[in-house]
């Protein structure tokens, strides 16, 4: 906020500096009668301390040039230390730098918005850029702070349980938020805050137990993460069925192998409603697998036939590489779109 204020002090010094010269110049030229390119000539010369053209030829004259003196001393003196002020600071780049920052911020549409930016949130944040998706950090630490300038990510040094920090980071426009806070207490203040601001967005939340993840559905938020509890699940399947969890977590990661997945949602201006899986013949079309269906009423057939019908509002569970996923894609995109 001071670096700003500085700024609006340069800029209101600099508008006094103009008055005075138009003050200068118009006095000059009722004074004394000389022309409008010669009397702005004079009160420059005058204001700026470079000298004088010629001696003012009467009263009226010598009172101006006295007065565009001081004022020019005063004016230049206060911009000198707003200068000395600025470099002292080392804002001048650094100005420039906030600026593309906003700007770049403002820009984004349909990005993610990642609050705490700990391990967790770091993490959220590697497999969102592997991913190629745009998002926003918000974070008050300086530990925080230091690890988004490394790893070059848009950041908003403030607490997302803020509602103006919230805003900056874009939240009308954003797709989804992260709840990746250490503290219950902040998650649960920033989904409250996410939920009531847009209530179309995707909320993923974090929790460190049972009563804390209650709470959080109730503020508002669609998926809840107990990471101790997720590790311990992980854990005893990497005993239990460790080939069958390696895999798992091999596919699910970015930074795994080619394979895949991805969810479509059947929209009605895809014109695949009412279809069976057979009609579409996805498997041959694309080279897509679909492994399971969620229906509207939330529930998965987690082991979809090709007679199952696709029905408006389902959301498809396919598993591919990246290029047949794309083809999936394709095939349930609106009709506009694939007629672009």
């Amino acid at each position: 906020m001071d670096h700003a204020f500085s700024f609006r002090r340069f800029a209101y010094a600099v508008s006094a500096m103009a008055l005075v010269l138009g003050v200068g110049t118009i006095g000059f030229h009722s004074a004394i009668g000389e022309p409008w390119l010669q009397s702005f000539y004079r009160a420059v010369v005058s204001s700026t301390l470079t000298g004088l053209d010629t001696v003012p030829k009467n009263d009226g004259a010598r009172i101006i040039t006295i007065f565009l003196v001081l004022a020019g001393i005063s004016i230049f003196a206060y911009i000198g230390s707003l200068v000395v002020e600025a470099i002292a600071r080392g804002v001048i780049g650094g100005l420039w730098a906030e600026r593309r920052r906003r700007m770049a911020i403002e820009a984004l549409r349909e990005h993610y918005i990642i609050c705490g930016f700990g391990r967790v949130g770091r993490r959220v944040a590697e497999e969102l850029r592997h991913e190629g998706a745009s998002f926003v950090v918000v974070d008050y630490s300086v530990v925080a702070k230091e690890a988004a300038e490394e790893q070059d990510v848009l950041f908003i040094e403030g607490n997302g349980t803020d509602d103006d920090d919230l805003r900056s980071a874009g939240l009308e426009r954003a797709r989804g938020l992260v709840a990746a806070s250490d503290d219950d207490s902040d998650n649960l203040y920033i989904t409250l805050s996410a939920r009531a601001a847009n209530p179309e967005l995707l909320i993923v939340a974090r929790a460190s137990n049972e009563d804390a993840s209650k709470k959080l559905r109730l503020a508002g938020a669609d998926r809840i993460v107990q990471p101790y509890q997720a590790a311990g699940r992980a854990m005893a399947n990497l005993m239990l069925r460790p080939q069958v969890t390696a895999f798992v977590d091999v596919v699910t990661s970015a930074t795994g192998t080619d394979l895949r997945f991805e969810e479509i949602e059947v929209s009605d201006a895809c014109g695949q409603g009412g279809k069976t899986i057979r009609e579409l013949d996805i498997r041959n079309q694309t080279g897509a697998l679909i492994v399971a269906l969620r229906k509207q009423d939330g529930t998965f057939d987690t082991t979809p036939t090709p007679e199952a019908v696709l029905e408006v509002g389902d959301v498809l569970i396919a598993a591919g590489t990246e290029e047949e996923l794309r083809a999936l894609e394709r095939l349930f995109a609106p009709h506009e779109t694939v007629a672009r």
